[in-house]
């Protein structure tokens, strides 16, 4: 084993003294074309032959210099590339977190524009408040707001927004209210057919359609009619939109037309909301005689 470990050691140094020897020999021929005098003069034989053997290694050593340069080129692109590629993505997910900022700031400008003249039509005293929660016992088609009695808000207060009817306190605390909605069940609201005049109910089902309620069937009712509150009952200002009729049946052995209503409100996108303060002082007003 020793042996053959001092042989390979031999071969190996024997290869290495090799290399060398042909670099000594490609430097020195290399020397002597360039002491060649005259640029003008040909090359004698010798010069020929030491060419034809030293020109493939200085091509070969030519393109292992060049080839190394490139990687070594590449490599420190690529990781200039790579870092500035890194930055640009961290700048454009900036850029998209801070445009969807704007747009949701552009929403809800909007919602609060429209929920601005809306209160300028109603003339009355409201308190603007922000949806914070659905009615966790699944119970109810109610909602949580973000005011209570410490902003003035009382129950049986109705509530609205832009579009029209959301529905009535019924439930508060000093700083939150619940909000059952024209939608629940539990929900009736005195209406009038705004074109005809005349009067119903409208009756929440639970879903996203309502029922108008013992209109009978001499009344002037068509599809697309709007339903607005009536003003009677104490809770609602008169005038209010609670929705367009869907859908009108008459069975022969019924009293009253089987009507179904759109509400006014989309409820799946309910964010913010008015909360109607000074509704019986209304009320009053509209109930007064005229002096």
């Amino acid at each position: 084993m020793e042996k053959r470990g001092i042989t390979s050691a031999l071969l190996r140094n024997r290869g290495f003294s090799q290399i060398w020897i042909w670099i000594v020999f490609a430097g020195f021929a290399l020397f002597l074309l360039s002491t060649n005098p005259g640029s003008d003069s040909s090359w004698n034989s010798a010069e020929q032959f030491i060419i034809e053997v030293t020109a493939p290694f200085q091509k070969l050593m030519k393109q292992a210099v060049g080839s190394v340069e490139k990687v070594w080129t590449d490599y420190f692109y690529l990781v200039g590339l790579r870092d500035e590629n890194r930055g640009l993505k961290q700048d454009l997910d900036i850029l998209k977190t801070e445009n969807s900022r704007y747009k949701e700031l552009l929403a809800t400008q909007e919602r609060l524009r429209k929920l601005l003249q809306f209160k300028q039509i109603i003339k009355n005293t409201v308190v603007a408040a922000q949806v914070i929660g659905l009615d966790p016992s699944g119970w109810f088609k109610s909602i949580i707001v973000d005011k209570g009695t410490a902003a003035g808000v009382k129950t049986d207060m109705p509530v609205v927004n832009a579009s029209g009817v959301v529905g009535r306190v019924i439930s508060v605390s000093p700083d939150f209210a619940k909000i059952l909605l024209v939608v629940d069940q539990n929900s009736a609201v005195d209406c009038l057919l705004q074109r005809s005049r005349d009067r119903g109910v409208l009756k929440g089902l639970s879903t996203d359609v309502c029922n108008l309620e013992y209109l009978v069937k001499t009344a002037d009712a068509e599809v697309g009619d709007q339903l607005i509150t009536s003003g009677l009952g104490g809770v609602f200002p008169k005038g209010l939109p609670l929705g367009k009729i869907l859908q009108i049946s008459e069975n022969p052995g019924m009293l009253f037309k089987e009507i179904a209503v759109r509400p006014a409100v989309d409820f799946s996108k309910l964010e913010e909301v008015m909360i109607i303060l000074n509704v019986e002082k209304a009320n009053q007003k509209e109930k007064s005689p005229i002096h």
